[in-house]
């Protein structure tokens, strides 16, 4: 028995027929262990409180059958007859009226002291730290279980490097929602997550890539997507992607989501308007990304625009450019604090500090990408938009090996990089791994419709296979040359 339960002799000294319950009693959810809707334990329903919610309300009805006019009287008679029976009273506020609050930081700790939540639940958690807002703190980020069979496969075909590779499968990787079909990932990754936070106690999140613009990508070929601006994509961005992930993120109101939006999109309207498709795609770029802000954006959801990386943006001018278009499209979303702030160095290789950059470009005043996170929050500053984060993807930036800025493509010798942590470094919410190590960024076929000259640069790593699927060889050369080590 439950150190906070009615001793149990007392209980039946005091239970009586249903019918001589009073409708309040009867009427009582019979649940334990209930939550209301600021999240706090309700034992209120609880069978052992009966007894005692009905001495409760058997003393109110005895109260209101005194004379309502005479009220010196009535509160004269109600002391009499409550003598009796305030040990009840006080027992049963003390046991069957027990709230505890969920901790600040979100793990309920001093409500599971006093009840078992059911094991097929997950704890109601915040979509942030309470103090810091950082969705990353306090709390761990799922396992895709999609990678880890991905990342298996490879130990087996590689069984000398195997015990390294196998490390590999605790990592923690984004999930990209690269297509219409891919949105139905969501519900089996979320289904994951939950089963992670119940047996680990902790909140756990999800790391989504939204990743399906019209016009994808409209500066190169490698990755480019389904939709057409031409063939009403900006429709079908909005109706058949968008919305089904925000229903989906609707759905699962207790558990930490983090979403990144729509990688090298903007981006490429700062740089490349010289380009056709990126001149006819500015503004669908702009309302669909605002568009997804204001759908996918919920008290569980945190968003991350992507702005590229240092060796793109980092160069002079560029970071107010796209400080600008950032500030144009969170005003069309409905204001710039639906989005926490920014994910740099998605998919690509640059090192987080160390200038390693210097060798690869010495005009760039964004040698790396605590560089360029400082100079961004300035632009961003200057435009109005303040107080904003970032989250670096590591994933593959353990070395900086390659000849130039403009090499992006299965970068030979690159390795596995920082873990994924909370708060490494001032301004920056988390390291984490946004492109999945062992993924290819782009095929070296030359009559793919996607071959994309890039793939094929003196630091390119050969046979590759299209953008996003499983490029075994080049996984290994990186798990080999990790930095810091497995």
């Amino acid at each position: 028995m439950s150190p906070l339960e009615p001793p149990r002799a007392l209980c039946s000294w005091l239970r009586l027929p249903k019918a001589m319950l009073p409708s309040v009693v009867l009427t009582a959810r019979s649940r334990r262990g209930a939550r209301d809707h600021r999240g706090r334990q309700d034992f209120r329903g609880s069978p052992r409180c009966a007894a005692f919610s009905f001495a409760v309300a058997l003393r109110r009805r005895q109260v209101a059958a005194l004379n309502p006019l005479n009220l010196k009287n009535t509160r004269m008679k109600s002391l009499n007859v409550s003598l009796g029976l305030i040990p009840i009273v006080a027992l049963a506020l003390s046991s069957c009226t027990l709230k505890t609050k969920a901790t600040a930081s979100g793990t309920a700790t001093a409500a599971a002291a006093t009840a078992t939540p059911s094991a097929s639940a997950a704890p109601e958690v915040p979509a942030t730290d309470a103090q810091s807002g950082n969705p990353f703190a306090d709390a761990t980020q799922v396992i895709n279980p999609d990678y880890v069979a991905k990342v298996e496969a490879t130990a087996k075909s590689h069984p000398s490097d195997a015990d390294a590779i196998r490390k590999v499968e605790a990592i923690p990787t984004a999930v990209w929602l690269d297509s219409i079909s891919s949105v139905t990932n969501v519900p089996k990754i979320l289904s994951a997550a939950e089963k992670q936070q119940v047996a680990s106690g902790k909140p756990t999140v999800s790391l989504f890539v939204v990743y399906d613009l019209p016009n994808r990508d409209c500066s190169a070929k490698a990755a480019a997507g389904e939709l057409d601006i031409e063939k009403m994509g900006e429709e079908r961005y909005k109706a058949e992607f968008i919305d089904k992930i925000a229903a989906e993120f609707a759905a699962h109101p207790t558990q930490r989501i983090v979403a990144i939006l729509e990688p090298d999109s903007l981006p490429n309207i700062a740089t490349n308007m010289n380009v056709a498709k990126c001149a006819a795609s500015d503004q669908v770029y702009r309302r669909s990304i605002a568009y997804a802000i204001s759908k996918l954006k919920r008290p569980n959801v945190t968003l991350y625009i992507d702005a590229a990386h240092a060796g793109w943006l980092g160069w002079q001018g560029n970071p107010q450019k796209i400080a600008a278009i950032f500030k144009d499209v969170l005003a069309q979303a409905g204001g710039a604090d639906k989005v926490r702030g920014f994910a740099t160095n998605v998919s690509n290789y640059n090192t987080v500090s160390g200038k390693d950059g210097k060798k690869l470009g010495a005009s760039n005043p964004c040698p790396d990408e605590e560089s360029y996170v400082n100079e961004l929050s300035k632009a961003l500053t200057a435009a109005g938009v303040t107080g904003k984060t970032f989250i670096i993807d590591t994933a593959r930036d353990g070395k900086a090996v390659r000849g130039s800025w403009s090499s992006w493509c299965n970068i030979k010798g690159a390795g596995l990089g920082p873990r994924p942590q909370a708060s490494p470094i001032p301004r920056v919410d988390a390291y984490v791994w946004v492109k999945p190590p062992g993924e290819s960024d782009g095929t070296t076929d030359e009559k793919s419709p996607r071959f994309d000259v890039g793939c094929k640069s003196v630091d390119s790593m050969p046979n590759a296979p299209e953008g996003g699927q499983w490029f075994a060889e080049h996984f290994v050369d990186m798990v080999k040359s990790a930095e810091p080590k497995l």
